[in-house]
């Protein structure tokens, strides 16, 4: 078989050899202090800064699973992104962010990169390709978090193709069993993998993935130096987690098309945005770069009291910001400065079953 579902493949990423008598499960967790040999020039573990065996297993699962030569793994997602705008970022460049993707990005580059002299130029999904031709460095996120518009990414890896500009892809809210940037143009793929791979909200981490080794290895320098390293138990977790992500993410993404379906014409909201949606805006780029349309759905109620009294009248909803975990939850995010209406929501998909899921919602709505 040339190509696993993603269900094998995330079980089979985080598999280990078959070896009788040892554990079937995912490698100990293995800390920060190694016993050094007498040949100094043996290539031993020696602190769990640099590297350890637990890294070293889940770092290859991701790799296998964004189609990339090698992943790194960080302490959170943002530890990941601000990693590699370090690396990319000179003083006297540009760099593109997204001005509809998640508000952390901005923040970092406004008070942190633009101050040492890099030019910060924000652009929206419909935006980027323009902003892009004038460009050193790209980031680009999609589908973007939380309007989950959706870039183009083989017309943008065009642009900075021509430009030789480097094109570095968020791809949190896609996962790698949704999309995959390093195939469409980018030369890095970053995202947290606290959302739907490890699916459990117990852990916080994230990565990067590409195929340029030197690239790789630059951002690895960085992560030495800076120090912004996942622990070895929370790797040990997203291996855990990652094996069964197929299976959850499958389950998420069912719900979201079946949720953003029944919502679509419902009186009790105002818009509903969901890139499987055929009429959504996103939907004709999704289509030609994604296999699946992902896990969250957006949608405006009338206002913020709305929102509440949704979560408040369900049995099934929870109030949280971060997304892909087994319970769904929802997120009113103009609490957090995004510019959106008040009564804006993210919902991202749990595995609840699906019949008992909408009839809850429909329920908590018409109550």
């Amino acid at each position: 078989m040339t190509r696993y579902g993603d269900s094998t493949r995330t079980l089979k990423a985080v598999s280990s050899p078959a070896v009788p008598g040892l554990p079937m499960a995912p490698s100990p967790v293995l800390a920060s202090a190694y016993h050094l040999s007498t040949d100094e020039s043996a290539p031993l573990d020696a602190y769990g800064r640099n590297s350890n065996p637990t890294w070293r297993q889940l770092e290859s699962a991701l790799a296998q699973l964004e189609g990339a030569a090698a992943a790194l793994v960080f302490g959170s997602g943002m530890a990941a992104i601000s990693a590699v705008l370090r690396v990319l970022a000179k003083p006297g460049t540009v760099l593109v962010i997204p001005a509809d993707g998640y508000y952390q990005v901005r923040r970092y580059a406004a008070e942190y990169l633009a101050p040492l002299g890099v030019t910060v130029v924000e652009a929206d999904c419909a935006q980027i390709y323009e902003a892009a031709e004038r460009a050193d460095v790209v980031l680009a996120e999609t589908p973007a978090n939380p309007r989950l518009d959706v870039v183009d990414l083989r017309r943008l890896g065009g642009v900075c193709r021509r430009r030789g500009a480097r094109l570095v892809v968020d791809n949190t809210t896609a996962t790698p069993l949704a999309q995959q940037p390093l195939a469409l143009g980018a030369e890095l793929a970053v995202a947290s993998a606290t959302k739907a791979l490890s699916g459990h909200s117990d852990v916080v981490a994230g990565y990067v993935a590409g195929n340029q080794l030197e690239l790789i290895a630059a951002v690895e320098r960085e992560r030495l130096l800076a120090g912004a390293i996942l622990g070895a138990f929370e790797a040990w977790l997203v291996l855990r987690s990652v094996g069964s992500a197929g299976l959850r993410f499958d389950r998420q993404c069912r719900n979201a098309q079946a949720l953003a379906t029944m919502l679509h014409d419902h009186p009790a909201v105002r818009a509903v945005r969901y890139p499987g949606l055929a009429d959504d805006p996103a939907h004709p780029a999704a289509s030609a770069q994604m296999s699946r349309f992902g896990g969250t759905v957006s949608v405006e109620l009338a206002d913020a009291a709305a929102v509440h009294r949704l979560v408040e009248r369900s049995e099934l909803l929870t109030a949280a910001t971060s997304f892909g975990g087994l319970h769904t939850s929802v997120d009113r995010r103009a609490r957090w400065g995004d510019c959106v209406p008040d009564g804006f929501a993210r919902i991202a998909l749990g595995i609840e079953d699906t019949d008992d899921l909408l009839a809850d919602i429909e329920e908590a709505l018409a109550s």
